[in-house]
């Protein structure tokens, strides 16, 4: 009897084990499914983009009348490419938005991370204050400040003894260099790493830029890929700044320099291939910190 009895609740038992991993099937699959969903529908006008910058100006608004069409290039030219350099100093624009990334986001990452730390590892009188304003810049939007920030940069001096900083390429550096959301963000994934690290270091007689350099960067490889991520693009994608601060082409970056396309004679093929060129460096970056990223994310908090 006391055998058959445990033969029954180890056959319940399997049982229950097999629709829990059922459910669990089911439920992955529905994830995948709906991730690969989310993941077509967004990379549909990336791949649209990019697949019209290969087809002739002609072909891209016939192609819209059928699906297959508009995704699959009937016809390949590089003409519209070619196109882009003969039009426009893309090279110039090339240079100067991958040149206002790195040197803003090179010196924003030392910066920002070393208020961060001076927020979340030392003591000090104030440093609530001092935070609470950094956390209620993060949410001021660029374009409540543009304008004072516009007039003020005119007025500030250079080292060639100049006045004005418009129409160069550190007004597009210097004013983003130090940003709230960045700090913020450090600050987040700073105050989970355990004090012990600090404190072992002191002891050993470690100062204040040591910990910083030796113990706290190391540690915190995510948040410094995340933050080089997020930066990065802003300023890429930045428009409405360097549009009011640059006059002449010389110190125009991308996003402004597509606007030498709008005009009478529209060619959208161009205007596509040179979004193209745009775009894929972004993925690239992406792509490369991938990981970095994720883990970050996962570190801090961050939503949205």
């Amino acid at each position: 009897m006391a055998a058959r009895i445990a033969e029954e609740a180890e056959l319940k038992a399997r049982r229950k084990r097999s629709r829990g991993n059922s459910r669990r099937s089911v439920t992955l699959a529905l994830d995948y499914a709906i991730m690969i969903a989310l993941a077509v529908f967004f990379l549909f006008p990336i791949v649209f983009m990019v697949v019209s910058s290969f087809k002739p100006e002609k072909l891209i608004f016939d192609d819209l009348k059928t699906i297959v069409w508009a995704f699959i290039p009937r016809e390949v030219t590089f003409e519209n490419f070619t196109s882009v350099f003969r039009r426009v100093p893309f090279g110039r624009f090339m240079f100067n938005s991958t040149f206002i990334v790195l040197a803003t986001v090179s010196a924003g990452l030392v910066i920002n991370s070393m208020v961060a730390f001076a927020l979340a590892r030392l003591r000090w009188k104030g440093k609530i204050i001092v935070l609470s304003l950094i956390i209620t810049l993060s949410i001021v939007p660029l374009d409540a400040i543009v304008v004072p920030l516009l007039v003020l940069v005119n007025e500030f001096p250079w080292i060639d003894g100049s006045i004005g900083w418009l129409d160069t390429l550190h007004v597009q550096i210097i004013p983003f260099i130090a940003d709230a959301f960045s700090i913020f963000l450090f600050y987040q994934f700073f105050i989970g790493i355990p004090r012990d690290f600090d404190e072992a270091a002191y002891i050993d007689g470690a100062s204040p830029f040591a910990v910083y350099r030796r113990i706290i960067v190391p540690l915190s490889r995510p948040v410094f890929a995340t933050v080089a991520i997020l930066q990065a693009l802003f300023l890429w994608s930045s428009y409405l700044w360097p549009l009011m601060a640059t006059r002449g082409e010389d110190s125009r970056p991308l996003t402004v320099g597509i606007t030498s396309f709008y005009g009478q004679d529209v060619k959208w093929a161009q205007i596509l291939a040179f979004a193209s060129m745009i775009t894929i460096p972004v993925l690239i970056l992406f792509l490369l910190f991938q990981k970095w990223f994720v883990q970050s994310v996962a570190a801090t908090g961050l939503k949205g």
